[in-house]
């Protein structure tokens, strides 16, 4: 499989999704934060659209949310989450496991998926991602294997104060086994309200704790501007 060629159309497809403004409807808000969904063209089941301003920018957001040593401690939907693969500085091959959800009623799955990171004019960073088949990381018996049909991340700065950033996030994932629609329609809209509490409550934990902390000679190079 040509992973490079499939990452681009996919950063295509998540770029279509935030120019889309039409047919959304609105699901579930708290403390300003959106969820709204439309009919996927994808699969028979919802596009989900979750939107909230974030206290970083996108660029430092993005790391935030997917580099290994910060995104395994807040996330508490995981279980486990590491890169399999790096094909270039920004495209890998991600094994996430999901923590049981919706008060155990949803058991783990696990996911492999293919996610890519693109900088857009005016500082607009796009994350996005697809599950794909990798022969490393076959399905097994522990967990059902999910399926995310493309769905990303679109972060933007806010013109009013480039410090913040709007995330909107796009996701239609296959949760497989016995699960009815109806009870993954149920509970999607609040376990991604949870996300985006989570990913803001990080990022405040994040800077108290730099704020009390020396400066570290660090720098990612999963996110590179083309």
């Amino acid at each position: 499989m040509d992973f490079k060629k499939l990452a681009d159309e996919v950063s295509q497809e998540v770029l279509a999704f935030s120019r889309d403004t039409s047919g959304w409807k609105v699901t579930k808000t708290s403390k300003k934060i959106t969820v709204s969904w439309k009919p996927s063209r994808n699969y028979d089941g919802h596009l989900y659209r979750a939107e909230g301003i974030i206290p970083e920018t996108p660029a430092k957001l993005i790391q935030f949310m997917y580099l290994p040593e910060h995104r395994s401690k807040w996330d508490r939907s995981l279980h486990t989450y590491r890169i399999l693969h790096r094909i270039d500085s920004d495209t890998f091959i991600l094994h996430t496991i999901t923590n049981s959800f919706a008060m155990g009623s949803i058991a783990p799955r696990d996911f492999v998926d293919l996610v890519h990171i693109k900088c857009y004019e005016g500082d607009k960073v796009i994350v996005s991602s697809v599950s794909v088949e990798y022969a490393q990381c076959p399905p097994t018996s522990s967990y059902i294997r999910g399926y995310n049909n493309p769905c990303g991340y679109v972060c933007s700065p806010l013109p009013e104060n480039p410090g913040y950033s709007k995330l909107v996030m796009y996701v239609q994932p296959e949760l497989r086994g016995n699960l009815s629609r109806a009870v993954v329609e149920a509970t999607m809209p609040t376990n991604l309200l949870n996300f985006i509490h989570d990913a803001k409550d990080g990022i405040k934990a994040q800077k108290a704790h730099s704020a009390h902390s020396p400066p570290k000679g660090h720098s990612s190079s999963l996110l590179h501007k083309k």
